[in-house]
C-alpha cells in the first residue's frame, strides 16, 4: 500500500522481478532473431521481428493467464501475482511492436492508408477458414492497450474496483481473439503442425488450470459452509473450535452466502468480509501483521476489530459478531455496515463451558 500514487512503486522484489523479466525478453528476442537469420537467411529483419515478438507475446499471455490459478493451487507462487500487471504491460508492448511491424510490412506499400488496407485487403469475413486473421489481432491489441493503460491503482480507485475488474476480465476475450488470430494465420500461411500443436497445448494448460483451481475452490467452499444456527443461539452459526485457527491467521467460512474470514490474534477473535476491497483477494489466506489483516495478494491492510484500513487509507470491510462458548466459536452471518466497530470475542485463559463470551 502507498499513501500517494507513483508511476511504479519500486521495491527490491519488484526491481529483481523486472530485471529478470527484461533479461528473459531481450534474451529470447536476440536468440530467436539470430536463429531465424541463420536458418532462413532470406528472411528480412522485419519478418524475424514480427515472428519473435508475436511468439513471445503469445507465450507471456499464456503465462499471465496461468498465474492466477497456479497461485490458488500453490501459495509459494504468490510473488508472481504481486507483479502480474508488469507482465501484462510487457505483453501489450511486445504485441504493439508485432502489430506495428506487421502493418508496415504488409500494408504500407499500397495507395490506401494502413488501417484501410488492414480491413479491406482480405474481405472474406463470411468465411471461417479464410477470415482476415489480422483484424482479430488488431482488436485483441486494442483490448490489451486498454488494460495496460488502466493497470495502475489510480485507475482502479477512480473506476471503482468492480468496473476495473470487469474491464480487465476482457483479457479472456483478447485471448480468444489472439487464439483465432494465431490459428487462422498458421492455417492460412504457415501450415505447421508443430505450431498448431503448441497452440493446443497452451489452450489446454490455461483451461485445465482454471478448471482445476475452480474445482478446488468449490471443494473448499463446501467445507467452509455451515448449517443454519439454532434458535437459542439467536442466529449465530457454529464455525469451529478455537484450536483450529493458528494465531494471527484465519478460517474461511461460507454462511448464508456470506464469505467470512474469522481471525484469531492473541486472545481475540474477529470476523470480517473475506474479499479485499482492492482486487477481491482472499483475506483468509493472509495473516495479521503489525496488528492488521494483511491481504496476501498486494498487502492491503485492515484492522480486525472494525474492518477499516489504517489512516490515511479509506478502504473498509463488513464486520460480523463473534461469540465464544467454551472452545466453540460462533459467527453471526448478518453483516454490519462497512467499517463498523464490533467487540472481539475474548479467549479466556481457563474457559468455562457454561458461560457465553462475546
Amino acid at each position: 500500500m502507498s499513501v500517494t500514487y507513483e508511476p511504479i512503486h519500486w521495491t527490491t522484489h519488484k526491481k529483481r522481478y523486472d530485471r529478470i523479466l527484461l533479461g528473459l525478453v531481450f534474451g529470447y528476442l536476440s536468440v530467436f532473431i539470430g536463429l531465424q537469420a541463420w536458418i532462413y537467411p532470406q528472411s528480412t529483419f522485419e519478418t524475424n521481428t514480427i515472428r519473435a515478438t508475436g511468439t513471445l507475446a503469445f507465450f507471456l499471455l499464456h503465462l499471465t493467464l496461468c498465474i492466477g490459478p497456479l497461485c490458488r493451487l500453490d501459495r509459494r507462487l504468490l510473488p508472481l501475482l504481486y507483479n502480474r500487471r508488469h507482465l501484462g504491460v510487457t505483453v501489450f508492448l511486445l504485441g504493439g511492436v508485432h502489430g506495428v511491424f506487421s502493418l508496415l510490412q504488409f500494408h504500407s506499400q499500397g495507395n490506401a492508408g494502413l488501417f484501410v488496407s488492414l480491413f479491406s485487403t482480405n474481405t472474406a469475413y463470411h468465411s471461417f477458414a479464410g477470415f482476415p486473421f489480422q483484424v482479430l489481432g488488431f482488436f485483441a491489441l486494442v483490448i490489451l492497450f486498454l488494460m495496460a493503460a488502466t493497470s495502475h491503482d489510480f485507475w482502479l480507485h477512480n473506476l471503482t474496483p468492480r468496473v476495473w475488474k470487469r474491464l480487465h476480465m476482457l483479457v479472456y476475450l483478447a485471448y480468444a481473439l489472439l487464439l483465432m488470430h494465431v490459428m487462422l494465420g498458421v492455417v492460412q500461411l504457415e501450415k505447421s503442425p508443430a505450431l498448431i500443436g503448441l497452440t493446443g497445448i497452451g489452450l489446454f494448460s490455461v483451461v485445465g488450470l482454471h478448471v482445476t483451481a475452480a474445482l478446488r475452490q468449490m471443494r473448499l467452499d463446501r467445507l467452509a459452509e455451515r448449517p443454519a444456527g439454532k434458535p437459542e443461539d439467536e442466529g449465530f452459526v457454529y464455525a469451529c473450535q478455537v484450536t483450529e485457527i493458528p494465531n494471527n491467521c484465519a478460517k474461511m467460512l461460507m454462511i448464508n452466502d456470506q464469505n467470512i474470514a474469522l481471525f484469531k490474534y492473541g486472545n481475540k477473535l474477529s470476523a470480517v468480509h473475506n474479499l479485499c476491497r482492492h482486487q477481491n483477494g482472499p483475506l483468509s489466506e493472509g495473516r495479521i501483521i503489525d496488528g492488521c489483516i494483511t491481504c496476501p495478494w498486494h498487502g492491503y491492510q485492515y484492522l480486525p476489530g472494525n474492518g477499516q484500513s489504517p489512516p490515511p487509507f479509506r478502504e473498509r470491510l463488513n464486520t460480523y459478531d463473534v461469540l465464544l462458548r467454551g472452545q466453540s466459536v460462533y459467527v453471526h452471518p448478518k453483516p454490519y455496515p462497512e467499517g463498523t466497530e464490533r467487540p472481539p470475542a475474548i479467549i479466556p485463559a481457563a474457559p468455562d463451558d457454561d458461560n457465553l463470551f462475546i
